[in-house]
């Protein structure tokens, strides 16, 4: 045996062993944000080449199962845009127990994980956007934001930020806890079930026509659409608001996901239930709140003033709003 005298040197042995800790537990750290689920890649290719296939049934579709697809379409829209996002995510407003439940229900036909877990990880996206702690972190590219955050583990950042979120609210809502626990029986029927049945039971259409247009088609499409919040919109347009953040203002994605695509506005005034200053503008779905609210089913919307919009814009925002807004012009 050949001993070595290391008397003196502990505290560079101490700082090595320590440095060299680091480094594995960075290898690991890297490791798990990269491994692959493979589940969801066969999936998600599965969908995407049914989706694909779905354009060639849309002529011998009848046109009603067309406007049903729009339709369902619609509400599966409304249950991620004025549902899980404004309403749970954020407490943009307040809704009652028919309305929190039809939203529900819109949720489970859209399919993209239940109220609570997606509120969660929304607001830890919020939180921490564009770090390890956000889910669909955009410096990564804009495929690992869109759709690649799917097809890998979550990073530990994320479930480590996610557990210390106040998530109370979440808790304490009743709709929110039984949607979730029968979340699976839930999207069957809502959004594979109901979109392809009514189709063939009221004006026979096929099932294979309503189940590809209605159920396929259509989920692809707002899957990819609500994506474009998290890549395009972090990525593509104007920050009139705050030019030091990554989210931008995307009239393309405003109009594919009926108003969610004034991002760089939403970062700067989360709690704002329109997402917008622009009030009813290209935001479909700030009408369908503010119809909720004139029916009594909604109230207590939450809105930034034209003061503190417009002192955001001149002091952080790129200038390509101009000084004047719109949503003053409006209301004078």
């Amino acid at each position: 045996w050949k001993f070595i005298d290391i008397s003196g040197h502990e505290e560079e042995l101490n700082a090595a062993m320590e440095a060299r800790s680091c480094a594995r537990d960075e290898k690991a750290d890297g490791w798990r944000s990269n491994e692959i689920v493979w589940r969801n890649v066969i999936l998600m290719a599965l969908l995407h080449v049914g989706a694909v296939y779905s354009l060639l049934v849309i002529p011998r579709a009848k046109a009603l199962t067309w406007v049903w697809s729009y339709v369902c379409f619609i509400m599966t829209a409304l249950g991620v845009t004025a549902g899980v996002h404004r309403l749970w995510s954020h407490r943009s407003y307040r809704a009652k127990l028919p309305l929190r439940v039809f939203l529900a229900a819109a949720n489970s036909m859209a399919f993209q994980n239940d109220i609570y877990e997606w509120a969660r990880d929304h607001r830890v996206h919020h939180k921490f956007s564009e770090t390890d702690a956000d889910p669909h972190n955009a410096t990564r590219g804009f495929f690992f934001a869109h759709i690649g955050w799917l097809f890998v583990r979550k990073h530990r950042d994320v479930i480590e930020k996610g557990k210390k979120l106040d998530v109370t609210d979440l808790l304490a809502d009743p709709v929110v806890q039984f949607q979730r626990k029968y979340y699976k029986t839930s999207v069957l029927i809502m959004c594979f079930l109901v979109p392809t049945m009514v189709p063939w039971y009221f004006w026979g259409e096929t099932l294979w026509n309503s189940y590809f247009l209605a159920s396929i088609l259509r989920y692809t499409v707002s899957l990819n659409v609500t994506w474009l919040v998290n890549s395009a919109a972090h990525m593509y347009g104007n920050r009139p608001y705050d030019q030091n953040i990554s989210p931008r203002e995307n009239r393309w994605v405003t109009f594919g996901a009926i108003g969610e695509g004034f991002h760089n506005f939403h970062h700067t005034f989360p709690f704002d239930y329109s997402t917008s200053e622009f009030g009813l503008r290209f935001n479909p779905t700030t009408c369908f709140i503010d119809l909720m609210c004139w029916m009594g089913l909604a109230s207590n919307r939450k809105k930034a003033s034209v003061e503190i919009i417009q002192a955001r814009k001149l002091r952080t925002g790129d200038g390509s709003y101009g000084a004047v807004n719109t949503r003053q012009e409006k209301e004078a």
